[in-house]
């Protein structure tokens, strides 16, 4: 919407062409600047300076209540149908124009500043022969740029070379996965030769022929063209937009994809982004339809008071010709005409424009308090909660569906070596002397690890008996931590003695190989043939033999390496069930220990590995080895024949024991989970991340029960996903229908939306699905997203694994569409930016992974449990406020109009107004503005403890139960009601009454202050019925109103100002000879009792015989105490049989990298000493790193 030259474009035919193919040349900006692709300035705003205005009115007037506002302005420029100025409504309209505009500028500026921030960013770029620093936005196509580390990556990339062995560079992707661990990628050798010389660089021509740009994260097919010699190109050979590179001095890549403005989004992050839609709330749509149907309502009265003015012409109008002669020309059916048009005008109060200022400034009153609020305030980072938009606070308060990222959103994606077993005992668990465990905190007692002096001093382990068995020289333990030290692709730099970085490809294998070091086994180096590790002091070096990769379908990891005796060890770990099928049959009793272990560990939720190991035979090894070598030489058939053999090895294993890692949950994550599921708020995990990870964390944040009943989806044909989820939802309901209950009707402005209502099965017990990602890609197809909705509603916890970006925005899409249901989406890193976006709100995390989710979001902060208090006290209390609002305020405003009419058949339908005309004018904007906007800015049922210790209170705003149709057709009702005591009683007091003084008392003038005196006290006692929570504002409101009413009524009906302006003011002395009548004050209470007796009656009815869940909270509140905040329980073990598995990376291992004879080509210690520039950092004062996926970062200790 930037620019309307697209648009305009569309208009004319003009079509973007469809690129089929990218063909770029290096080092030739001529050559690919004839393809015309996009640059690598990217735009997220939505205006420019020349567009600004069209498009923001065009976008304002998509609101039919300023459309009505603006037909009003237009009818009160004729005089002959005008009974207003026509200044009062355009005044108004401009002032709302004015602020949503400045609103709106404003966001966008900050989407512009956030855009230029980026495109500013400083890189190096070959142009001429050397290297220029340029901005991101000046780099093109088929440049040659360098990347230093810890620098984000510019475009999508080819690696051309690097300062690492091999010219292999290491990036973080969270702001594409999710995943803080490291990933290798591995420039191809004819580009890696080039190294760092600008002459070489220079001189390179390549040719690129790729896949044109496309959202897929994980595939990029392409050649590469070099002196005629063609290479192939894949994803491992490419840096994307959105990585960081790490552990790297530096590295040359050529642009491929740019960021993306002129052409298109080119690069893979943003071909993930998502679109930035226009979000507005239910009951902005809601109110839309309302105002249309009160404006055909609004034309329904004006012409049935048109056709009486009509009647009453032909009838009795003559009678009055002598006072009130007609102007020439006009006869009966044209004064009707013309009265129909003034009665529009006159009754156009039932949608005033001040509901909308009014909506806005609560909006915005309730955004600050979310801003304001110290509860989600997050010291640590010292990060405030923030709404970053104000239009979709009530929004909060609806919410049916969350769906959550994973990594960084529920965990603080820390690992931490928790606990193990060793030989059958188990370790890293303290109890008491009754047996009864104890709960570890801050204050705990931890293990000294001073004895190593190559320890890292942030390790925590607490239970002591590990190390005196270790330093005690108790070989099953010590064997335990040897292959913790050997069995793994980790990759080393030591830059001083002691001070080493670990370059590990997951974050779990960090966590190991660390505590295999504070336990004495140092991983120190490896290269192709060997691994040095220091044992117990002492610099012991393996040979090494064969690594026996892991993949997803071994689960499984080897290494065979032969000691300095001489002795050959295959060592071996893996998930618990992989393993125990290859024990020796002497390992039955010592297994079944274990399984108890691990069966304890699961129900910790800790991530489990099994060790083991085995003693190989020279012999044997050689002629295996031999098989071996074959095989991985062949083309054909080479990974079954590897995975054969390495069956064939990995049997007969020696049980040694088992570990249990702990992925840290954030805080306060389990009770959040639980506190929304008594909300009646259904929670889908969205990750990245494998499937046993996420099962894992499913457990441990009480998504997962062990009651439930886990479906799992992970076929790989369309088929079989058809077959799994129809088979799991007949197990859960067996009775169900073959086709889904679809409900088809019509929504939105003047009901052309067509819409589509996926009904729910009725299930009886506790299920869970879990799918993978390659399996949703299939059930999000046409024919089986219905199926993939219908059996995911039916469970309560719904887990998505190795979803792409793309799929998670799809996810959040299926559901808006088919269940028309609110829906919020939150998440930490760019590859939740889709679905943040896609979602009714998105919550962006302040994490570890950028901030990008946070510039996408609609509210942010820094903690998942604070969305807790985001929705269940914010949002339920400004969904609350508003409804109240909006019903009051058509309360109010009807009550207001109907009194118009029954006063039309007293006034021959003349479009005379009842009331005053400085009541009339003042009646929205002064005198009842401000005790309704006290109510709705701090009105409260129950306060924030209640509203949290009873999450059923927010149950009524998904469904919509305190404003929708029907609420407002009973408002309607009520106003009714109330405008005929308001006219009624008034007019039969004053009916043929005369004062003390002998005087007439029914004047037009008398009557007409009488009742609106009654009409403002009436509405004021409504409000006080309404509100629960009083405050010293909403009473310095309510009753300053009133004060101020009767203080300006006899101002103006004053002798002084009648004198100065006689025809603004004609209504001299009523004031103070009409209320000075006892008998009119008796008429006024009469009235209030009429108005407000039922209202009280009914709704003690309601309360005694039908109690809402609001109801009984409160009348708990007044008899109980405040409750307490939540006291810190220990988590309660859960009995299980599940056991999970070690969070191994997704992709195939670096075994093959590791021991490739190319691996120490170049010599690693003369780049890296000068790898870290800054001073400050752990790695230049020689401080260790945490062992979490260890990258370059300074990271805080963990609790």
């Amino acid at each position: 919407m930037g620019s309307v030259v697209p648009y305009i474009g569309q208009l004319c035919g003009q079509q973007k062409n469809q690129e089929v193919e990218r063909h770029l040349r290096a080092n030739d900006r001529t050559f690919n600047l004839s393809y015309h692709y996009a640059n690598n300035a990217i735009k997220t705003s939505k205006y420019n300076i020349f567009t600004f205005l069209p498009l923001n009115l065009f976008e304002q007037f998509r609101r039919l209540a300023n459309c009505f506002f603006l037909f009003l302005f237009t009818l009160q420029l004729i005089p002959q149908i005008s009974s207003l100025a026509w200044f009062t409504t355009a005044a108004l309209l401009i002032l709302v124009l004015s602020i949503t505009a400045v609103k709106d500028a404003t966001d966008d500026l900050n989407r512009h500043k956030s855009d230029n921030e980026v495109n500013t960013r400083e890189v190096s770029i070959l142009v001429d022969g050397e290297f220029r620093t340029e901005k991101w936005m000046n780099v093109q196509i088929g440049d040659v740029i360098k990347l230093e580390n810890n620098q984000f990556v510019t475009a999508d990339l080819l690696l051309l070379s690097s300062s690492e062995p091999l010219n292999v560079v290491y990036v973080k992707t969270a702001e594409l996965d999710g995943e803080t661990n490291l990933k290798m990628k591995q420039a191809l050798t004819v580009t890696g030769r080039m190294g760092d010389s600008t002459e070489a660089l220079a001189r390179f021509n390549g040719e690129i022929k790729c896949e044109p740009p496309n959202n897929r994260l994980e595939i990029f097919k392409g050649t590469l063209t070099v002196d005629g010699q063609m290479y192939s190109l894949d994803n491992g050979r490419v840096l994307l937009r959105g990585c960081t590179l790490r552990n790297t001095e530096w590295c040359f890549g050529l642009v491929i994809f740019g960021g993306g403005s002129t052409g298109g989004p080119d690069t893979k992050l943003m071909q993930n982004s998502g679109k930035t839609t226009f979000k507005r709330t239910s009951i902005d749509h809601l109110m839309n339809i309302l105002v249309l149907c009160i404006f055909v309502f609004l034309l329904s009265m004006c012409s049935v008071l048109a056709i009486g003015h009509g009647v009453w012409e032909m009838k009795e109008g003559s009678v009055f010709t002598v006072f009130l002669p007609p102007e020439t020309g006009i006869d009966a059916p044209l004064s009707s005409f013309l009265c129909f048009w003034s009665y529009v005008i006159l009754l156009n109060t039932v949608v005033p424009m001040s509901l909308f200022v009014s909506v806005e400034a609560i909006r915005l009153v309730n955004s600050y308090y979310i801003d304001w609020d110290r509860k989600m305030y997050y010291p640590k980072s010292d990060t405030p909660a923030q709404a970053r938009t104000t239009t979709l606070n009530e929004e909060l308060g609806q919410i049916k569906y969350i769906f959550s990222d994973k990594t960084g959103t529920l965990t603080r994606n820390i690992m931490t070596f928790n606990k193990c077993s060793i030989n059958g005992k188990s370790y890293g668990e303290l109890l008491d002397i009754s047996g009864e465990r104890i709960e570890i905190t801050e204050n705990t007692p931890r293990v000294d690890f001073s004895w190593n002096q190559l320890a890292d001093p942030k390790f925590i382990f607490h239970d002591h008996n590990l190390v005196e068995i270790v330093r005690e020289g108790n070989l099953k333990a010590q064997a335990f931590f040897r292959l913790l030290a050997l069995c793994h692709t980790v990759m080393p730099e030591e830059k001083k003695q002691g001070a080493l970085y670990y370059q590990a490809q997951s974050p779990d294998e960090g966590a190991l190989v660390t505590a295999a070091r504070n336990f004495g086994f140092m991983f120190h180096s490896r290269t192709p043939e060997t691994i040095t590790v220091v044992e117990m002091e002492k610099l012991v070096i393996y040979e090494l033999l064969a690594v026996l990769d892991f993949n997803n379908v071994r689960k499984r990891m080897s290494v065979i390496v032969r000691n300095p005796e001489g002795k050959l060890t295959l060592y071996c770990k893996g998930a618990d069930t992989i393993i125990f099928e290859r024990l020796h049959t002497s390992c039955n009793t010592l297994m079944g220990v274990t399984t108890e272990h691990l069966n304890e560990y699961a129900c910790d939720g800790l991530r489990t590995l099994v060790l083991a190991y085995k003693d190989l035979d020279e012999s044997y090894v050689k002629e295996w080895m031999q098989c071996h070598h074959e095989a991985s030489t062949i083309i054909e058939e080479r990974d079954e024949k590897l995975d054969k053999l390495y069956e064939e090895i990995e049997k007969d294993l020696l049980l040694l024991g088992a570990t249990a890692v702990e992925d840290k949950l954030q805080d306060g994550v389990p009770q959040t989970i639980e506190q929304l599921a008594k909300a009646d708020i259904k929670i889908w995990v969205l990750t990245g991340d494998k499937q046993e990870t996420a099962e894992n964390i499913g457990y441990s944040c009480n998504m997962l029960q062990e009651e439930m009943d886990v479906f799992v989806v992970s076929a790989n044909t369309a088929e079989g996903v058809k077959e799994e989820l129809l088979s799991a939802r007949k197990k859960m309901c067996p009775g169900a229908a073959e086709e889904p209950n679809v409900t088809k009707a019509r929504a939105g402005l003047l009901w052309l939306r067509k819409t589509e209502t996926v009904h729910d099965d009725k299930v009886d017990g506790k299920y869970a699905l879990v799918i993978n990602g390659h399996s949703l890609a299939f059930a999000l197809e046409k024919g089986l997203e219905l199926e993939l909705l219908r059996t995911a509603c039916m469970c309560q916890t719904v887990i998505c694994c190795r979803v792409t970006p793309l799929q998670k925005a799809q996810v959040v899409k299926l559901v808006k569409k088919y269940k028309q249901a609110v829906t919020l989406a939150i998440g930490d890193g760019a590859n939740d930016v889709s679905m943040i976006k896609a979602a009714h709100i998105g919550v962006g995390i302040s994490g570890q992974e950028g901030m990008q989710a946070v510039l996408s979001s609609d509210f942010s902060f820094a903690q998942f449990r604070y969305l807790q208090r985001l929705l269940l006290v914010h949002g339920r209390w400004s969904y609350l406020r508003i409804s109240k609002f909006l019903q009051y305020f058509f309360y109010k405003n009807f009550t207001f109009t109907f009194v118009h009419v029954w006063y039309a058949f007293f006034c021959g339908f003349s479009a005379q107004t009842v009331y005053d005309q400085w009541f009339v004018s003042m009646y929205n904007v002064v005198y009842t503005v401000l005790p309704v906007l006290g109510m709705s800015l701090f009105d409260q049922d129950v306060n924030d403890r209640w509203s949290s210790q009873y999450p059923q209170l927010y149950s009524p705003g998904p469904l919509n139960i305190y404003f929708n149709k029907k609420a407002m057709v009973c408002c309607m009702i009520h106003s009714c009601y109330s405008s005929l005591i308001v006219f009624f009683i008034p007019w039969a007091a004053m009916h043929n009454t005369v004062a003390d003084n002998g005087k007439d008392t029914a004047d037009y003038q008398s009557f007409a202050l009488v009742v609106q005196t009654c009409l403002l006290i009436v509405v004021n006692i409504q409000l006080c019925l309404d509100t629960h929570y009083w405050t010293a504002v909403n009473q310095s409101f309510m009753w300053g109103s009133l004060v101020f009413y009767f203080a300006t009524t006899f101002a103006m009906h004053s002798n002084d100002m009648f004198s100065i302006f006689a025809s603004v003011f004609p209504f001299i002395g009523t004031a103070r000879n009409t209320l000075s009548q006892p008998n009119l004050w008796l008429t006024i209470f009469l009235t209030c009792l009429l108005c407000g007796l039922p209202v009280v009656a009914f709704r003690f009815t309601i309360i005694q015989l039908w109690p809402t869940i609001n109801d009984k909270v409160r009348h708990k509140v007044r008899e109980e105490p405040l409750p307490g905040p939540a006291t810190r329980r220990l988590p309660a073990r859960r009995i299980s049989t599940r056991r999970s598995s070690y969070a191994f990376s997704h992709t195939h291992g670096y075994g093959d990298l590791v021991t490739s004879r190319r691996f120490l080509l170049k010599c690693p210690l003369k780049s890296r000493n000068t790898l870290f520039k800054q001073t400050n950092s752990p790695l230049a004062q020689n401080q260790p790193q945490l062992y979490r996926a260890i990258t370059g970062e300074s990271e805080q200790q963990p609790r």
